[in-house]
């Protein structure tokens, strides 16, 4: 969807105004009958074709996303059969989303520094356009929908380092569906203008995005003092910084506040939108498609956002 076609249902608005907001000019929206379970599969086969990799070598498979095909099974474990890999694989979702990627990160590393597993899986898939309401046009300038596939390997070609994680679930009403679930299964049509003039409808997706902000601009800073730390580096060794695609406003004053060189920052929202958990693979392989890294470089990933969540790592490439 473009933002020539999103101006047509909100008059109020200009093309400029929402591409200079958010920085996003188009974005992918899923089908009515296509899930995220669909988009994930697709991304697994894009990367097996690509790297020539076979699903009989993997033997483990997450996946990170909050729109899952259903409440149960676990939709990894779909994907396990119809990706034709193993039963000898292990296979679970996990509910996170902007930090997802990098938890998903740490897991796997985890699984194979035990010997559980030696080639690991991870699916990012989100559908958040099933889940705004038609006339939230906020939200709906911003988030696209999108899936990415990783495998992580004892031989792989990046090496990841050590991770920063953090949660803060006091802030959980911030970014939220309200019903749906066991706390409030049925559908309330109950909906309140906050702060700020956006709707906030129980049924739907809503999101505080001042109270977003600030957290990010709280939590980011110290976390990339943790990674630096962790990983026993300074910020100048540090070649290239991929951090999860919220919105142009919002990288731009995070690059500013931590002080973050222009051409070392990766900002790219253009034709994807907030693809919530995907952004930061998106983003990374755009860069290894552009050659913007290279072997021998340092480069810093983190996500953060609903939960609330964060976390971070570098990669050494």
């Amino acid at each position: 969807m473009t933002n020539e076609e999103l101006v047509r249902e909100f008059p109020e608005w200009s093309v400029e105004k929402v591409a200079q907001k958010v920085g996003v000019d188009s974005r992918h929206l899923a089908a009515d009958d296509e899930t995220a379970g669909d988009m994930a599969e697709k991304a697994a086969r894009k990367l097996f074709a690509e790297y020539g990799v076979s699903p009989k070598d993997i033997d483990f498979l997450m996946l990170c996303t909050q729109s899952p095909d259903y409440f149960l099974p676990s939709t990894a474990c779909i994907l396990q059969d119809r990706l034709g890999i193993p039963t000898s694989a292990g296979a679970f979702d996990y509910n996170l989303g902007c930090s997802g990627c990098v938890y998903g990160m740490a897991m796997a590393k985890g699984l194979i520094s035990a010997g559980i597993a030696r080639n690991v899986l991870l699916l990012t898939a989100e559908t958040y356009n099933k889940y705004l309401h038609p006339q939230d046009k906020s939200n709906r300038s911003i988030f696209g929908d999108g899936a990415a596939a990783c495998l992580i390997s004892t031989d792989g070609f990046a090496e990841i380092g050590e991770f920063a994680l953090g949660t803060d679930g006091s802030g959980a009403n911030n970014l939220i569906v309200k019903t749906g679930a066991s706390r409030q299964k049925r559908a309330t049509g109950y909906f309140v203008e906050d702060d700020e003039g956006h709707i906030w409808y129980d049924d739907y997706l809503y999101m505080n995005g001042g109270a977003i902000f600030n957290f990010t601009l709280d939590a980011v800073p110290a976390m990339m003092k943790e990674i630096l730390g962790k990983n026993g580096l300074e910020k100048d060794q540090i070649d290239y910084f991929v951090f999860h695609q919220a919105n142009k406003f919002m990288l731009n004053t995070i690059r500013k506040v931590c002080v973050l060189p222009k051409d070392k920052f990766y900002i790219n929202l253009s034709t994807t939108g907030n693809t919530v958990s995907s952004t930061v693979l998106i983003g990374l392989k755009d860069c290894m498609d552009k050659q913007a890294i290279k072997p021998g470089d340092k480069v810093m990933v983190s996500g953060f956002g609903v939960g609330l969540s964060w976390g971070g790592t570098v990669l050494s490439f």
